[in-house]
C-alpha cells in the first residue's frame, strides 16, 4: 500500500500506482448535518475521517483593503447584504452555504481599478495565514497525506472586484485594463507564495481555483483566454513548477474549449469536471489523458438521488476507463451537498476505490 502522499505524487505525474486517488469537497452544511446525525465529529477533518489521499489549506487573502470592516447594508430573516473590502455588495443566504448574489460593485472600469484597488495590492504579510498553514502542513505530513496550498488565481481575483459582467465587457472593450489586472494579481500571488514558503516551507502542490465557465459555455473564448489570462496563468504555474510543485486547476462550469490552452499553461490536473454544465470526463481522458490527470467528473446529482443502481452505472461507466494511464482521483463534480446521505457517500467512495484498484 502506498501512502496518500506517494499515491498523489504519482497520479499527478501519471505514473503507476496501486489504486486511483480519493478526495472530496463538502459544503459546511453537509458536515454540520452529518455531525448532528452522529456520523462525524464536530472538529474531525473529513480527510482524516474518510482517509483521503490529499487535503488543502487556504492561506492567502487577496482582498484589496485589508483594514476594511465588512459593512452590513441590509438584513432580513433570509439574507444579509454586505459591502466587503473590494467595495463589492454581496447578498448572502443566512441559512445555507452557496455563492452570493452580486448586487453591485464600486469598480466598473479602469478608473475605479486605478483609484480603489491597484495600489492596495501589495504583498503585506497580513495577507498570509501563517499559523493555519503551519498547522495544516504539519498535520497532513504526520498523516503522510499530500498537502496542497489552495488559492484563487487571476480570474477569480478579478471578478470579486468588478463583477463578471464588468470584467467580461472589459475583456472585449478595454483588454489592456484586464491584462494589467491579471498581471498585477499574478505578481501578488507569486510574491505571497514566496514569503509563505520561505517562512513555513513549501506544500506538496498548488490547487488553483479558477471558475471560468457556466452551462455549455466558458465565460470567454479560447482566443481571449490566450491573450488576456494565459500569460498570468503561465507565470503563476511556472513559479510552482520552479519549486517542484505540481498544479491542479479547478474550474466549475463548461471549460472544455479551454483545456488545450490550460495544458499549454502547464497544469498537471483538471478538477471538478462538472457534468451538469456539459463536461465529459471520458472524452477529456480520451483526448488529454496522456498529458493531464483528472479529479472529479462523478455526477453529484446521482449521489443526492440515493439510487444505488444509478450510482453503479455511473461508476462502472467511468472509472475503469479513466483509471487507465494512472492519472485519476475520484471526486464528485461539485461539493457534496447536505442532501447526500452519509451512508450513500460511503458506498460511493468504497465502490469507487474497489473499481479503481490496479
Amino acid at each position: 500500500m502506498m501512502t496518500g502522499r506517494e499515491r498523489m505524487a504519482r497520479i499527478l505525474a501519471r505514473k503507476p500506482v496501486d489504486r486511483i486517488g480519493l478526495f472530496e469537497h463538502f459544503w459546511s452544511d453537509t458536515m454540520r448535518t452529518w455531525s448532528e446525525q452522529g456520523h462525524i465529529g464536530g472538529d474531525e477533518m473529513p480527510s482524516d475521517h474518510f482517509g483521503f489521499d490529499c487535503d488543502l489549506c487556504w492561506a492567502l487573502d487577496f482582498t484589496a483593503d485589508l483594514d476594511f470592516v465588512p459593512e452590513t447594508v441590509e438584513e432580513t430573516e433570509e439574507t444579509i447584504l454586505r459591502r466587503d473590502g473590494n467595495g463589492a455588495l454581496l447578498r448572502w443566504n443566512k441559512h445555507h452555504d452557496g455563492t452570493p448574489e452580486h448586487v453591485g460593485f464600486r469598480v466598473t472600469d479602469r478608473t475605479g481599478w486605478e483609484e480603489s484597488i491597484r495600489d492596495r495590492l501589495t504583498p503585506d504579510p497580513r495577507r498570509i495565514g501563517f499559523e493555519g498553514y503551519r498547522r495544516a502542513r504539519a498535520h497532513h505530513a504526520a498523516k503522510d497525506r499530500f498537502f496542497f496550498l489552495a488559492a484563487i488565481n487571476v480570474f477569480e481575483q478579478m471578478f470579486p472586484v468588478c463583477g463578471h459582467e464588468n470584467l467580461l465587457v472589459g475583456m472585449a472593450l478595454d483588454p489592456d485594463w484586464v491584462r494589467e489586472m491579471a498581471e498585477t494579481y499574478a505578481d501578488l500571488s507569486i510574491a505571497l507564495m514566496e514569503i509563505l514558503f520561505e517562512r513555513e516551507g513549501p506544500p506538496d502542490g498548488i490547487f488553483f481555483y479558477e471558475d471560468m465557465g457556466f452551462k455549455q459555455h466558458p465565460f470567454f473564448s479560447p482566443a481571449a483566454y490566450r491573450e488576456l489570462l494565459q500569460p498570468a496563468h503561465r507565470r503563476t504555474i511556472a513559479f510552482a513548477k520552479s519549486r517542484g510543485l505540481p498544479v491542479v486547476m479547478h474550474s466549475c462550469g463548461y471549460v472544455a474549449p479551454l483545456v488545450p490552452n490550460l495544458v499549454e499553461a502547464g497544469i498537471d490536473c483538471l478538477q471538478v469536471i462538472e457534468v451538469k454544465a456539459g463536461m465529459d470526463l471520458l472524452a477529456l481522458h480520451r483526448d488529454f489523458g496522456d498529458r493531464l490527470s483528472f479529479m472529479g467528473g462523478i455526477d453529484a446529482r446521482i449521489l443526492a438521488s440515493g439510487d444505488p443502481d444509478a450510482l453503479e452505472r455511473e461508476l462502472v461507466s467511468k472509472i475503469p476507463a479513466v483509471k487507465q494511464g494512472f492519472g485519476y482521483v475520484v471526486h464528485s463534480d461539485h461539493s457534496i451537498p447536505s442532501t447526500v446521505d452519509y451512508a450513500f457517500y460511503r458506498r460511493f467512495a468504497d465502490r469507487a476505490l474497489e473499481l479503481g484498484r490496479y
